[in-house]
């Protein structure tokens, strides 16, 4: 396969230079590289050896100008809803981390981990989607027991980091556990509903007249998408914490039968890029500020529930940027390019 000319929109932003960082270290090979933010800047980056500046999408003027092979979005939903149909349009297979595409029917919406077999052939869209960070590990847990038991419904409550809007979300939590520490309310809250620090929100994105917050939509309406089961009962409370980086879900599962946790503990060790914590008094549990390998997820405090075998409790941690977003961008393109899907002439 020849080398290919890929560009970066968000590149300056904390998926953008995780994905940067991971494109660094893999096998892609690499012709052109170009970084773009939604604004002007004056930044460069350096890759491979090489600084590339950041440019701006806005100064952009003939479309014919953003012609490549891959183009990574990450720099939100409105900028994806505009720039990532013209790129397709010019012959790009862009990966998207936004929610502008996600449920759209002719959008591939792909964990490489558990539904590679939706991106065997390039979606006329031209577009391939990111699931939301928070639906990403979850699937990732729950394959091997969707695939092995009968799942009559699932019950989580997510406890997402700061970081999940981005680095603005980290310095919005750091500027307000300062202030407060020093005895000041702090700036008024900007990426949260109200301050983080100190504090735990229970709203993520905007709230229905049903009372279901967008982030909660999200992971029923991705999870049955990418399994590919309309059905499938999923109810959550996602939950806004003090934390810069990594996502904990506790989720309780309920099967049609009894299950043996020796069963569901040897699949989840078996399950590629899951860590179980199968024993917590040996092993401890994962938590986000000690989270071990980025790549994983990490899973613990497995256990049935005493008074009825059929309902299983597990705790479910993973790194928001990389395995939430920038890893699982870069495995979606690593599967693509697998399947000839791109950099075939």
């Amino acid at each position: 396969m020849r080398a290919l000319d890929i560009s970066i929109v968000g590149a300056t932003g904390a998926v953008g230079t995780a994905l940067i960082q991971l494109l660094e270290k893999s096998k892609i090979a690499i012709d052109r590289l170009r970084l773009f933010a939604s604004s002007s800047s004056a930044r460069q980056l350096k890759f491979r050896d090489q600084t590339y500046p950041v440019e701006a999408l806005r100064d952009i003027g003939d479309i014919g100008d953003i012609k490549t092979d891959l183009a990574f979005f990450s720099a939100g939903d409105d900028v994806s809803a505009v720039w990532g149909p013209r790129f397709a349009s010019q012959g790009a297979l862009v990966i998207d981390n936004s929610n502008a595409f996600r449920m759209k029917p002719d959008v591939p919406l792909i964990v490489p981990q558990v539904n590679a077999c939706s991106l065997t052939v390039r979606p006329p869209s031209g577009i391939v989607a990111n699931p939301n960070c928070s639906t990403i590990q979850l699937v990732r847990a729950l394959r091997p027991l969707i695939a092995t038991f009968g799942v009559q419904q699932i019950l989580l409550a997510t406890y997402q980091a700061a970081s999940g809007v981005g680095l603005r979300g980290i310095n919005e939590l750091e500027d307000g556990a300062e202030a407060w520490l020093e005895g000041s309310t702090g700036p008024a809250a900007e990426s949260f509903p109200v301050h983080l620090a100190f504090n735990v929100i229970p709203q993520i994105g905007e709230i229905s007249r049903e009372g279901v917050a967008l982030e909660e939509r999200k992971l029923v309406q991705e999870s049955r998408k990418i399994f590919g089961m309309p059905h499938l009962q999923l109810t959550a409370t996602c939950v806004r914490v003090p934390v810069k980086t990594g996502h904990s879900e506790a989720v309780y599962l309920e099967f049609d039968d009894h299950v043996r946790l020796e069963q569901v503990r040897e699949l989840l060790a078996n399950e590629p890029g899951v860590r179980l914590y199968a024993d917590e008094i040996r092993d401890g549990y994962p938590t986000p500020r000690y989270l071990g390998d980025p790549a994983d997820v990490h899973v613990g405090r497995v256990r049935v529930n005493p008074e009825n075998p059929r309902r299983l409790w597990m705790w479910v941690v993973a790194d928001n940027i990389q395995v939430g977003a920038a890893l699982n961008a870069l495995l979606i393109a690593q599967l693509a390019i697998a399947n000839n899907l791109i950099g075939e002439s």
